[in-house]
């Protein structure tokens, strides 16, 4: 589904040049699930940016169906703006650390939030994304009138409304418990090999990294399979 090839991504701080991403090569495929663990400021979410199209690298490439060359339109680290709202809207889900729910609509429509957009409303799926995540009984609730983890499955579910190939997540179970983390996790995980969707999951958690099929080490620059 996509291949980082040499991606290379650096910044300035005082006049000095800080090499953040170096040479990462990556391939995902369809259903993989894939966890990135490293020491707070080596480039996690930088290379989670990345891949929505939020940024671009200094140099490398993002190739779209793993293609071996690239094609024109087919590296998304050229996308114009239009076309990488594109790639976000019809083939990305993203969850955040802090859920990132709008208050003032009900559970419901902040999970048919993307699908709506996208104009990929089906009915049957949502139910059972409702259904896998538990919280179809709290559809016509506020999101503060959640627990943290259930605003996350919340979370969850506006992610994958809209039926990304690839579901991106920065540090999903961040704010949760260790309860809350446990169950979410799992639930993410498992959730989207139902899907056979694309699973990229920023982690501090060994434990929760643990659940993926793969974990990888990102540290000095250097993308590291565990």
């Amino acid at each position: 589904m996509l291949a980082l090839k040499n991606l290379k991504k650096s910044y300035t701080d005082a006049g000095e040049q800080h090499t953040i991403l170096n040479n990462i090569n990556l391939t995902i495929n369809a259903g993989d699930s894939i966890s990135i663990q490293g020491a707070s400021g080596s480039g996690k979410s930088t290379l989670l940016h990345l891949l929505a199209a939020l940024d671009k690298p200094d140099s490398g490439e993002i190739l779209l169906n793993n293609s071996q060359q690239p094609n024109q339109g087919n590296d998304i680290t050229q996308f114009t703006e239009k076309e990488a709202d594109a790639y976000r809207q019809f083939r990305v889900g993203l969850i955040f650390q802090k859920f990132n729910l709008i208050d003032c609509i009900t559970v419901m429509e902040n999970v048919m939030l993307p699908a709506k957009i996208t104009g990929k409303v089906q009915g049957e799926y949502i139910q059972e994304l409702l259904d896998a995540l538990d919280i179809h009984r709290h559809i016509n609730k506020l999101p503060s009138q959640l627990s943290g983890g259930e605003q996350q499955r919340v979370a969850i579910a506006r992610g994958l409304s809209h039926q990304p190939p690839l579901l991106l997540a920065d540090e999903p179970t961040g704010n949760l418990d260790s309860k809350n983390s446990d169950l979410v996790s799992h639930l993410l995980v498992t959730t989207c090999k139902k899907l056979n969707t694309a699973l990229v999951m920023v982690t501090h958690s060994q434990k929760v990294a643990l659940l993926t099929q793969q974990q990888w080490y990102l540290d000095d620059g250097r993308l590291t399979q565990i």
